[in-house]
């Protein structure tokens, strides 16, 4: 392909036809060929204005032997922040494939947390190995967030920040921002911090700008109320964001030490995986499956889940083998079976749903769980009576027999009551075992309504007739 050809597909602007740039016909086709002729000109021209997240969708849309030709050829043109944006597994295969001073050099560019966000997925030596090129100051802080626990605040937080002592004043202060290089991009208030790095509060960049230059800081500075331990889990610290509104919260050691901030930013994206993560499990599939993940992991990925799902589909179908004789005495009862378990399962579902949901966001608690069961119970008591009524008139349009619309009517009652139980004292009961209520309760609450919907239906059966 030649320059002119590749230069052929304009680079994508922020107009609103063009917002998406990889819709752009021809655009992906274009940067590959560039790619393919090492046509570095035209690949800098087309990718220039790319934001990290397109730049990212980018990669994901070109031929996998051309990611990271496409990166070495941009060299520090290439920001390497569009790698956090990545599936996990097209991220890694990317950084394998690159030479680690593209890497180290790629990675001294971006802020601490997307520089420990890339590399925790590494292997312990190609971790080590990109570490071990870094210097000293960058790859101790580094190495200080990888050492804590994965999913804590201490991996998320961003260890560039300004702490100052609290004696300067507000004009030394504005002097320092407005003329020291290397500081945080993006930040919010400046901390103050005593000899030892203790916090002792922050100002807001707000008040600052707006105090008098000769005011110290501790006149001005304001305790934080909202410090996150660097070990805490960075769900709680997300609900914390979330309940007060925080745009950014300092991160502190077991001694007290200022040692990152955490910034809104990063909180979208914990909030996103971790509700990524509960909607994957609710459908039996793991929390860190992605697109890009080849069959076999997958395969085997899923197959646990389908195999308990096949034991508690075993167990149903022992229950109805219990009823051989009433099934072969009216056919009716192998045809309507099936529905009062299909309506027991999406109530369940329903309800479990609901309260996997609010364990996770901390809603449902010991101090209301007592009424949140009663008013579950209720409502799958009063569904069940309004069904049952729906189902026994259709029984009797359909076969005639109203007694058969009476047995039907029973059991819907009743497994709908049961699927409202068990779609919440499941989930409770789980996540008091230290289980987590998302990946496990969807099995046992499909066998509590299969059970208990055969059982009722063709046990009411075989004592009315």
């Amino acid at each position: 392909m030649s320059e002119e050809t590749d230069l052929a597909v304009p680079p994508p602007r922020g107009t609103e036809h063009e917002r998406d740039p990889i819709e752009v016909p021809g655009f992906v086709e274009a940067v590959a060929g560039a790619v393919e002729t090492l046509n570095v000109d035209a690949l800098r021209e087309l990718v220039a204005d790319l934001h990290e997240s397109d730049l990212a969708r980018l990669l994901e849309a070109l031929p996998a032997e051309d990611r990271p030709r496409l990166v070495e050829l941009l060299g520090s043109d290439f920001d390497f922040t569009a790698l956090t944006e990545l599936d996990e597994t097209v991220r890694v295969q990317i950084l394998e494939a690159l030479s680690t001073r593209t890497v180290v050099e790629g990675l001294r560019e971006i802020e601490s947390d997307d520089a420990v966000y890339i590399l925790e997925d590494l292997d312990e030596a190609d971790k080590q190995q990109i570490l071990a090129y870094l210097p000293t100051p960058e790859r101790a802080a580094l190495q200080r967030s990888l050492d804590y626990p994965e999913e804590s605040a201490g991996r998320r937080m961003q260890t560039e920040f300004i702490a100052l002592p609290p004696f300067w004043t507000v004009g030394q202060t504005l002097d320092y921002i407005g003329e020291t290089e290397g500081l945080p991009e993006t930040f919010f208030e400046v901390f103050v911090v005593d000899p030892t790095y203790r916090l002792s509060g922050s100002v807001p960049l707000d008040r600052l700008l707006r105090t008098r230059r000769n005011i110290k800081l501790d006149e001005v500075v304001t305790p934080d109320r909202h410090v996150v331990q660097a070990t805490d889990d960075q769900e709680d610290v997300a609900r914390v964001f979330e309940r007060y509104n925080l745009i950014s919260a300092p991160v502190v050691d077991e001694s007290g030490r200022l040692v990152g901030v955490l910034t809104v930013d990063d909180i979208v994206d914990v909030i996103q995986e971790e509700a990524d993560e509960d909607l994957k499990a609710l459908g039996g599939v793991a929390g860190d499956e992605e697109l890009s993940d080849n069959f076999w992991y997958i395969a085997r990925s899923r197959f646990s889940w389908l195999l308990l799902n096949l034991f508690a589909a075993n167990i149903a179908s022992f229950v109805i083998s219990m009823f051989e004789d009433e099934l072969q005495k009216m056919v009716a009862l192998a045809v309507l079976m099936p529905i009062v378990a299909s309506q027991g399962g999406n109530a369940g579902t329903q309800t479990m749903t609901v309260a996997v949901r609010a364990l996770a966001t901390r809603e449902l608690r010991a101090s209301n769980a007592k009424r949140i069961i009663m008013r579950e119970l209720l409502v799958g008591l009063f569904n069940g009576v309004v069904f049952a009524v729906i189902m026994a008139a259709a029984v009797f349009a359909r076969f005639g027999i109203a007694d058969l619309g009476v047995v039907i009517g029973l059991a819907m009652i009743i497994n709908l009551v049961a699927a409202a139980l068990g779609g919440i004292l499941i989930p409770l009961a789980l996540d008091r075992l230290k289980i987590d209520p998302a990946v496990s309760s969807g099995p046992f609450v499909t066998t509590v309504t299969d059970v208990v919907g055969f059982f009722a239906f063709l046990g009411i059966a075989s004592l009315w007739f």
